[in-house]
């Protein structure tokens, strides 16, 4: 039996193609020629990636559906033809998860970064995951399942989780939300399917609106949450802190990474070991071992200057990955390159996009990458969002000499898709 995924490249699909493919099953999957830092994993594993054509569909294929392809998809089209089963990517996963003491990770932000941490922490004691970035790993002998829930069109509630964490509430995806209620209508259905604890940010006063009905564990900076941090100490590139659970000491741990957002997400991690009863030995030695997911706060040296990429595509992503980016790097100038990808966030964000991108010494600003057709933000661009920018300017992959001025700076590139290709440009030109 062929499980054959329609846009294989996805981060999703391209992370769930793998975990079937570590339990057994066989795989393969179609997509556009263009390279994908998701197609690495693939290929690794002998994965096959065809391009997309009707005659790749062949009789007792399972088909799995990426929710970027519509049904007059030709392949969709050709599976229906055949009468093939066809899955969406949730209603597969569903079906690979409803069984397992499932860790479903929602939240507006930080969820890739999250399920990244939960993997790496529980990673001796066995987990299986899949995560956004287009990573996806499996054993059949695993209890534990961490998955990034996306709450796009209310995707999140295909699962049955364990543990429901949630680590902020927000509107965002505009085009499909109609505002903070329909949002906040969602999570509290997502919140009450938990089937053991709800774990959620106390912090972020949106969650503590939530009409949560489940047994609920909160984390967070202030001391009215069950699990907190206190006596935080930043030195080079780590955190310590204290941290406290039901108001007694827990342990201090020591973090491998920068910036209040992050920390706010390994909590979110800890609270769920502290359900799990998992020994505070094996949580302090694992913590040392979080890695950053793909595309988050990625840094490399070029030259006099630090490189971060960065997968922000929200004005509250954007503004938390600068102040961490000050954070770490307080004597040099930060240099915000940014780029959004729908129209509907820019037309609804774009003044907030615009405060965020004034934290920074200087800002850039793509025209706007459309991941897909949207009706009615025909007059949407990126100059919605500079016109208050105090000191931004627009940049090209044809400009991008206008960042071979800066030394000893930071710059930071921020997009959910190909900012990359600005940023090779860059040091094309710069070399």
């Amino acid at each position: 039996m062929i499980y054959y995924f329609i846009g294989i490249k996805g981060s999703g699909m391209s992370a769930l193609a793998q975990l079937m493919h570590d339990l057994g099953y066989k795989v393969m999957g179609s997509d556009k020629p263009d390279h994908f830092f998701t197609q690495v994993g693939l290929e690794e594993k002998g994965i096959e990636i065809l391009e997309f054509n009707k005659d790749n569909i062949k009789p007792g294929m399972i088909v799995i559906q990426g929710n970027a392809f519509n049904d007059d998809h030709e392949e969709v089209v050709r599976a229906k033809e055949l009468g093939l089963k066809i899955f969406t990517y949730q209603t597969m996963i569903a079906e690979l998860t409803n069984n397992t003491k499932l860790i479903a990770i929602s939240g507006c932000h930080g969820k890739t970064t999250t399920t990244t941490m939960m993997s790496k922490v529980f990673e001796n004691i066995g987990i299986n995951y899949l995560i956004g970035d287009g990573t996806g790993f499996a054993n059949k002998k695993n209890d534990y399942f961490a998955l990034e829930a996306c709450e796009f069109k209310r995707h999140f509630l295909s699962y049955s989780p364990y543990y429901a964490v949630i680590t902020n509430v927000e509107l965002d995806h505009t085009d499909y939300y109609k505002d903070l209620n329909d949002v906040m209508d969602a999570f509290n259905s997502f919140a009450n399917s938990a089937r053991h604890y709800v774990v959620a940010c106390g912090d972020d006063e949106n969650v503590r609106k939530l009409d949560i009905k489940k047994p609920l564990f909160t984390y967070g900076f202030k001391e009215d949450n069950n699990l907190y941090a206190k006596n935080i100490v930043i030195k080079d590139d780590t955190t310590t802190a204290d941290i406290y659970v039901n108001n007694e000491f827990y342990e201090k741990l020591k973090f491998p990474f920068v910036g209040d957002h992050l920390l706010l997400n390994v909590m979110a991690v800890l609270s769920v070991c502290y359900l799990e009863n998992i020994d505070k030995k094996e949580v302090k030695k694992q913590v040392l071992k979080i890695e950053h997911a793909k595309r988050r706060f990625i840094e490399s040296k070029f030259g006099t200057n630090i490189l971060i990429d960065d997968y922000a595509h929200h004005p509250t992503e954007v503004r938390v990955t600068i102040e961490a980016a000050k954070k770490k790097y307080p004597d040099r100038q930060i240099i915000a390159i940014f780029k959004a990808h729908t129209k509907s966030r820019v037309k609804f964000f774009h003044k907030e996009f615009a405060d965020a991108l004034n934290i920074a010494d200087k800002a850039y600003v793509m025209p706007i990458g459309e991941d897909r057709k949207e009706v009615g933000y025909d007059e949407v661009t990126h100059f919605d969002i500079l016109k208050d920018v105090k000191n931004g300017e627009e940049i090209t992959l044809d400009t991008a000499e206008k960042l071979l001025p800066y030394e000893n700076s930071v710059l930071l590139f921020m997009s959910s898709k190909d900012i990359y290709f600005l940023e090779d440009k860059y040091k094309e030109i710069k070399k």
